[in-house]
């Protein structure tokens, strides 16, 4: 257990810093009689001058009447000025034991207050976690391997037809996989009565995409415009979706329209509409190959990455503060919300409804944010400890690949991170760059499985 002893500042006080566990902190502090009883003559004071009290003038109240009549709120006063002050003055140069900004000291115990004495207080709260990491003996990541073939080409102009495909009414009504259709549904409980708050409608998706609540896209086949069906469907124990898994959902649907795509002919003509930057189909492919040639190295990259991260954090073993991981699992949460655009009240309504609850979701979801939290924390100490810099000329290399990544100008790059918070996100990415081509290059590194380019993006 470490302790921080004492200096001299405006108040004379001494202060005490002991490590708790998960990244917490105790500060005892005591300040001295003398300022305890300035500081109450000073609220006294201000009393003295402000107080009305039937009988007496504005200012001339005797001190021992306001006592009388005010004196714990006098003390609670006091005492009040005398921590904000003291904390003013302790975290004013202290660097390592700062709380966290959504950390708030907590005291647990009111301090006895009496000007005759010292003044001691104890409180907690939760500090930036500490982690040096120097060992990197037995560490060593694979390298995903990745080939883009002709198929993996075709599939991607395909999706490309789809896209500016004219979307129109399906001559028969009849769904089928690739059909896009408009329902209405809503859950049902034993009674076959709604469920509140399961209602939607006017849903469209494709069918076979998967990319519904109730993933019924397989039960909706061979249903015709306007037909109502009760689908009863039983999810697998170890279903993705946590909602879900393992449990029997009754859903009313209602088709309500069915639509289908027709595919613009492959030619020079649609490559020009899809951008005016193409003269050519074969323009057009080649572009496209070229982006999915960055988006694998991207992939690959990252992937190395969050490799090389699970092992640093298990080799070096250290807690999250509690309430940073909440502030995460909070993050977490209303995002969610905003992608089921909703409230985060509405939200946990739909959430009760499915049969969980917000506190199930969090907890499903707590391994994984600590393990993230904690990826972050030791990138950002070794980007500290190894004193990883970028300079002018990085930040103009930053630039030219973006534009030349991106089919742009350098000034069109530089036009867009002209805003402050989108330098910052370039600058600390560019030291992240550093930091993990530093690392490489004292690791050892292999080539790993190969995949195929649908498998490489499959859980992103």
């Amino acid at each position: 257990m470490q302790t921080a002893l004492t200096q001299e500042t405006q108040l004379k006080l001494t202060k005490e810093f002991k490590n708790l566990e998960k990244s917490a902190v105790e500060l005892t502090v005591t300040i001295a009689k003398k300022d305890v009883e300035e500081a109450y003559k000073s609220t006294l004071s201000n009393y003295t001058k402000n107080a009305q009290i039937p009988g007496f003038r504005k200012g001339h109240v005797p001190a021992n009447v306001l006592e009388k009549k005010y004196g714990e709120a006098i003390k609670a006063d006091t005492l009040g000025s005398l921590i904000d002050k003291s904390f003013d003055e302790i975290f004013q140069n202290e660097t390592e034991n700062r709380p966290l900004p959504y950390a708030q000291p907590a005291m647990e115990k009111a301090p006895e207050f009496d000007i005759t004495k010292d003044l001691t207080y104890t409180v907690k709260y939760d500090v930036f976690p500490k982690v040096s990491v120097k060992d990197f003996s037995g560490i060593a990541v694979k390298e995903t391997q990745c080939e883009i073939t002709d198929a993996d080409l075709a599939e991607e102009i395909k999706g490309l037809q789809e896209r500016n495909a004219m979307v129109i009414e399906k001559k028969d009504g009849t769904v089928a996989k690739d059909d896009i259709v408009t329902i209405n549904y809503k859950e049902l409980d034993d009674e076959g009565k709604t469920i509140a708050g399961t209602e939607r409608e006017d849903f469209v998706f494709t069918v076979g995409t998967g990319e519904n609540i109730y993933k019924i896209d397989d039960e909706i086949i061979g249903m015709k415009k306007d037909e109502t069906k009760e689908i009863t469907k039983k999810y697998k124990k170890d279903d993705s979706d946590p909602e879900l898994a393992g449990k029997t959902k009754k859903i009313s649907v209602t088709v309500k329209a069915v639509k289908i795509r027709d595919l613009p002919k492959l030619d020079d003509d649609f490559a020009q509409d899809v951008d005016e930057k193409y003269k050519t189909l074969a323009d057009m492919k080649a572009d496209i190959k070229k982006n999915m040639e960055l988006a694998v190295s991207r992939r690959i990259r990252e992937l190395k990455n969050n490799y090389l991260l699970e092992q640093l954090v298990e080799k070096n073993k250290f807690d999250i503060p509690s309430s940073m991981l909440a502030t995460e699992l909070d993050g977490r949460w209303r995002m969610m919300a905003q992608q089921f655009q909703t409230t985060p009240d509405q939200l946990e309504k739909l959430i009760l409804s499915s049969g969980q609850t917000k506190e199930d979701l969090m907890k499903d979801w707590a391994a994984d944010s600590e393990k993230m939290l904690k990826s972050r924390i030791i990138v950002d100490s070794l980007i500290r400890d190894r004193n990883i810099s970028v300079t002018p000329e990085d930040i103009e290399a930053k630039y030219a690949q973006i534009a030349a990544d991106g089919n742009m100008t350098v000034e069109e790059v530089k036009k867009h991170y002209e805003d402050a918070r989108a330098k910052e996100y370039l600058i600390d990415d560019a030291k992240e760059n550093k930091l993990y081509d530093e690392i490489y290059k004292e690791i050892k590194v292999s080539k790993g499985d190969k995949k195929s380019f649908k498998e490489l993006f499959e859980n992103k």
